[in-house]
């Protein structure tokens, strides 16, 4: 039968047998396909065969292999098809794969198609906290993402709110009115830990004078962000207007003196007495009661029949120092008189009368300034306060008609003024005098 290499060649054309005939038979066929097709997916081949021959796949033909963008080689970069008609590596092209994003504290990531090339990831923050970087990265070619991984940050301040505008009147007689609130509480808006609320101004329940005051509470969050509210708190104080001080007078009010509620009481200087109310009271209707008081200058009636009845007329009102001599000629009485007529200025500061009685029944005479009163009552004077009819005496008398003290000699006025700065009333009228600024510089 001969060899299968011969029935060949009987069998084909004439045209083939001769190209067959025409290669060296040393040669064998080289370009006859030796291994299978490279096909690698995602990556592009590049294959140089033996001598140049058509044929890819041929023995020791060798194949370069690239990866597209966004996938890397896994195996040789160059196969080479070997005598076993095998290549010489298995080769696959995956996906590149970026770095696992970490979890930001306070948030998240949500991201298409995971962590491979081209995958986009975008960051987000739970409520209260805000967005710190990049919002949204993508992974890259070189296995890195395009921004720094984003952090999630409480910037947002705390809220509070405070309670509205508090407007009070100030309650009778006072000028401060008790004015009172609930605490207001802070709200966190991201992991809701606050710090104590601080308080500028005054707390609630304390008693707020008149004017605007401004309440300010403050409070912090875990990331020192500060919220803050305020609001006013109004007293206002209902006025009737001042009132004026009498001339020749005092005036002495409770609380502000002319808001609602206060009451002003009046009182004159010694030797003038008080006409109209004693004392006025600021209304609610914003009006003051009673009507304006004046002091008029005492007018000492002589004309009364009794001592006891002269005396009344100086209760509570002046304090009387009653000179006594047998006769005008009378060396101390008239010394006496010269030092307190010199010292007049502190006898009326001092609300003292000098009532004088000079002389001897029936040629006595009484004088009280520039009023003579009869002998008969300037008798009944001397017998009550048991004054000696032929010696020189004086007699102190308070305002309550009590004997206080008894002088035989000359007296300095010094003296007798430190007496009378003693009594318990005077201490009083010293006080308001000196609220006055009433003094005596002579």
């Amino acid at each position: 039968m001969g060899s299968p290499a011969l029935r060949l060649a009987l069998l084909l054309p004439p045209v083939l047998l001769l190209l067959l005939l025409s290669v060296p038979l040393s040669r064998g066929f080289p370009d006859t396909p030796w291994c299978s097709p490279i096909k690698v997916k995602y990556g592009d081949v590049y294959c140089r065969a033996p001598q140049g021959g058509y044929y890819k796949t041929a023995l020791g033909t060798r194949c370069d292999i690239r990866c597209r963008k966004g996938y890397e080689l896994h195996g040789s970069s160059q196969l080479i098809c070997q005598s076993n008609k095998r290549w010489s590596d298995k080769v696959i092209c995956k996906q590149k794969r970026c770095p696992t994003l970490s979890m930001p504290a306070n948030g998240g990531f949500k991201c298409v198609d995971g962590a491979y090339f081209n995958s986009r990831c975008e960051y987000y923050c739970s409520p209260g906290y805000t967005l710190k970087g990049e919002r949204t990265v993508t992974c890259m070619d070189n296995k890195a993402w395009s921004g720094r991984p984003a952090t999630c940050v409480d910037m947002e301040p705390p809220r509070i709110k405070c309670p509205s505008v508090k407007e009070r009147i100030a309650e009778p007689n006072k000028l401060t009115v008790r004015v009172s609130w609930e605490t207001p509480e802070g709200r966190d808006t991201a992991d809701g830990i606050l710090t104590d609320v601080i308080l500028k101004g005054l707390p609630p329940g304390s008693n707020f004078p008149e004017g605007d005051h401004k309440i300010q509470y403050t409070v912090y969050d875990r990331a020192e962000n500060k919220g803050t509210c305020k609001f006013l708190v109004k007293v206002r104080v209902r006025r009737c207007g001042k009132l004026n001080v009498p001339e020749n007078g005092y005036m002495k009010c409770s609380s502000d003196g002319d808001n609602y509620g206060a009451t002003c009481e009046f009182s004159c200087i010694g030797g003038y007495e008080l006409q109209g109310s004693p004392a006025r009271v600021c209304q609610s209707n914003l009006a003051w009661s009673g009507t304006e008081p004046t002091c008029a200058a005492m007018n000492v009636n002589v004309g009364v029949r009794t001592a006891a009845a002269l005396l009344d007329q100086f209760y509570e009102k002046r304090r009387l120092l009653i000179v006594s001599t047998p006769t005008a000629r009378n060396l101390l009485y008239r010394l006496q008189l010269g030092m307190l007529q010199q010292a007049q200025c502190g006898l009326d500061l001092r609300h003292i009368t000098v009532v004088e009685l000079v002389g001897v029944f029936p040629t006595l005479i009484g004088r009280i300034g520039t009023k003579i009163m009869p002998p008969a009552l300037a008798l009944q004077l001397r017998l009550l306060l048991r004054i000696p009819l032929y010696s020189f005496s004086m007699v102190l008398v308070d305002k309550h008609g009590m004997d206080k003290e008894r002088y035989v000699s000359l007296v300095m006025p010094v003296a007798l003024f430190n007496l009378v700065d003693t009594f318990p009333v005077r201490k009083e009228e010293m006080v308001l005098q000196a609220e006055m600024g009433q003094t005596c510089n002579t």
